[in-house]
């Protein structure tokens, strides 16, 4: 069994909910005591800006704010896609505590050795 876990987001504020749900399944993984790393793209690079998330819920009431709360407090890494944020004006400045502009070899090597979850 695999003891890694790789989410890869692609949405943002532009889908709360899936956004959201993707958190709380980095979070479920944490908890279960797997190797967590969260990867942002497209859309979801926005979920790394400070400030962008912090009244963004799930339609089952759960917010975003507090999965990435969570997973900061545990130091799971936030990798934010480096081309995906500069084409929006991200920069590492921008980004919430423990997220990074990481390019996309460092997301394949994490997906090779990992169980990917996509959203």
């Amino acid at each position: 069994m695999n003891d890694k876990v790789l989410v890869m987001l692609s949405c943002g504020t532009d889908n709360p909910n899936r956004a959201t749900r993707a958190l709380f399944f980095a979070v479920v993984a944490q908890k279960k005591g797997k190797k967590v790393a969260v990867f942002l793209l497209d859309e979801g690079v926005y979920l790394a800006k400070k400030g962008l998330i912090q009244h963004m819920r799930a339609a089952t009431g759960d917010s975003a704010d507090d999965h990435l709360a969570f997973l900061q407090e545990w130091e799971v890494p936030i990798l934010v896609c480096t081309p995906c944020a500069v084409t929006r004006q991200i920069a590492e400045a921008d980004l919430v505590r423990g997220a990074r502009l990481a390019k996309g070899d460092e997301m394949i090597d994490l997906a090779c050795t990992s169980t990917v979850l996509s959203f």
